[in-house]
């Protein structure tokens, strides 16, 4: 009898161990947005507005939580329709042939701060990305537990294939290679 009671002690104490959390992206309350220079002197600013996430954490605090992404580039919207056909083009992006832009990565707090470090794959190319994070909390909704994270990073596009690259009468780009992600993540704790 004792060596079944054991057994089970052990066996809760190991499930309390490695216990982990799913969370959900509240798409109504997150956005996933870029931003590029434009012809060298504004930004352009776009979103894509479907995309979906989940997130599992072992600890309270996300630390060392796994994080999965992707967009569907067709969803891609910058407020302006003939530019977005013009992204959505094989001189962009290319998403009848490239319809995801995928990252899988994790979520790690160092020094009091917190990065999100993984792989970030556009047009199937695949490359190693950080990106800075801050995280906002979470809170008892009375519905349920929610927590926010905003999250900044930048790539270049030539790295993944976006080669498009007019340039004006005195040379400069129409179009930075540097893309500026900015994202607000609202995420939903799961059952």
């Amino acid at each position: 009898m004792k060596k079944i009671n054991l057994m089970a002690a052990f066996l809760l104490v190991a499930g309390f161990a490695t216990a982990q959390t799913t969370w959900k992206i509240d798409k109504s309350h997150s956005k996933v947005g870029f931003s590029v220079v434009h012809m060298l002197v504004s930004d352009a600013e776009g979103k894509f507005n479907d995309f979906d996430a989940s997130v599992v954490s072992k600890a309270e605090d996300f630390n060392g939580a796994e994080v999965e992404f992707s967009a569907k580039v067709a969803s891609i919207d910058t407020d302006n329709e003939r530019r977005d056909g013009h992204l959505k083009s094989a001189d962009f992006f290319d998403a009848e042939k490239f319809a995801d832009i995928k990252f899988k990565g994790t979520l790690v707090k160092e020094g009091g701060k917190y990065v999100l470090k993984g792989k970030f794959t556009m047009k199937e190319v695949t490359k190693d990305v950080t990106f800075d994070v801050t995280y906002g909390g979470q809170v008892n909704t009375g519905r349920g537990i929610k927590a926010g994270f905003k999250l900044t990073g930048v790539i270049n596009r030539q790295d993944y294939g976006v080669k498009w690259a007019n340039k004006l009468q005195d040379g400069g780009a129409v179009v930075s290679d540097e893309v500026t992600i900015s994202c607000k993540i609202e995420l939903d704790k799961q059952a």
